[in-house]
């Protein structure tokens, strides 16, 4: 393990000032489940190490019916999973967000930090995007707000600055009538890497006969996680049918640019791409048909 200083931050104002003076050399730490491994593998380098997890802003988690859910970046996983609002309300994020590591790791691990790992096999990610996730963003400068598609720049890279940090995701209330998923592939069931993975979300009409909204994102088969909006242009105004679906599941497909590596080849997650969302864009519209009864008694479960 490489050596560096280690800062436990108490505000955002302490915690942007460090990062703006120290620079590249700087690193956040929330949960601490990928940069403590990256650091001692010497795939990130670090001469400070500024602990975040005592902000007040990077832990708040909060639901209202008009504003929405707000999860601090510092917030670990088994508190988003155990809150019956965020289970009731976002079902493809509760999808996702029970996948992340195994239960001991779930402890620690934060959507914070899987968000500014910027995998493009991030679990949370494509059910953020689905769920239209927007990223608040602190400087010394002050705040400022993103979608979280436009957070990413490349594998492991974001659009974060010097003196930046992640502080929260915003995820708006649910639409009446809605749904979502995520699903993704991998040799094992759990603690892997996703081979590829796809997050949706769909609203339906007053008579549940068509859709009226639809998001589509894809991971690990591009350089960053995929929204791919042809997809929810496939659906919205269609009949809910299996050749809406398909068109849309088609549509995910023809936009993922897997590479081959030693965990798949291109050819299988491209059609893993269009396997996944047509059988998560089905899950997501079971969910919608419902309007939540399904989660209200109980019957969604971590991870299904």
């Amino acid at each position: 393990m490489q050596s560096f200083s280690y800062v436990a931050a108490r505000t955002l104002a302490e915690a942007t000032a460090i990062l703006a003076r120290e620079g590249d050399q700087a690193k956040c730490l929330s949960g601490g489940t990928d940069l403590i491994v990256f650091l001692r593998e010497g795939r990130r380098r670090a001469s400070v190490v500024v602990d975040v997890k005592g902000i007040p802003e990077l832990n708040q988690l909060s639901y209202h019916p008009q504003a929405g859910l707000t999860i601090g970046a510092a917030v670990p996983c088994h508190r988003i999973y155990s809150d019956p609002e965020v289970t009731a309300h976002y079902p493809g994020l509760i999808d996702a967000v029970a996948l992340i590591g195994g239960i001991a790791i779930q402890g620690r691990a934060t959507l914070g930090g899987n968000v500014c790992t910027a995998s493009p096999a991030g679990d949370a990610i494509p059910a953020l995007i689905a769920h239209q996730a927007v990223c608040v963003v602190a400087s010394p400068e002050g705040t400022r707000e993103l979608p979280i598609e436009q957070f990413f720049r490349g594998p492991g890279q974001t659009v974060l600055g010097t003196g930046e940090l992640l502080v929260a995701l915003k995820l708006p209330p649910p639409r009446p009538r809605m749904g979502a998923a995520y699903l993704r592939f991998t040799p094992r069931n759990e603690m892997d890497i996703a081979v590829a993975s796809a997050g949706v979300a769909v609203a339906l009409s007053e008579d549940k006969a068509r859709f009226a909204h639809a998001r589509v994102a894809l991971g690990a088969v591009a350089p960053t996680p995929l929204f791919v909006p042809q997809a929810g242009e496939a659906l919205i105004n269609q009949p809910v049918s299996e050749a809406a679906v398909e068109a849309a599941a088609r549509a995910a497909q023809a936009a993922a640019r897997p590479i081959t590596d030693v965990r798949g080849t291109a050819e299988q997650r491209r059609h893993l791409a269009y396997v996944l969302t047509k059988r998560a864009l089905w899950r997501a519209i079971e969910r919608a048909r419902t309007d939540g009864k399904e989660r209200e008694n109980g019957k969604l479960e971590r991870g299904g």
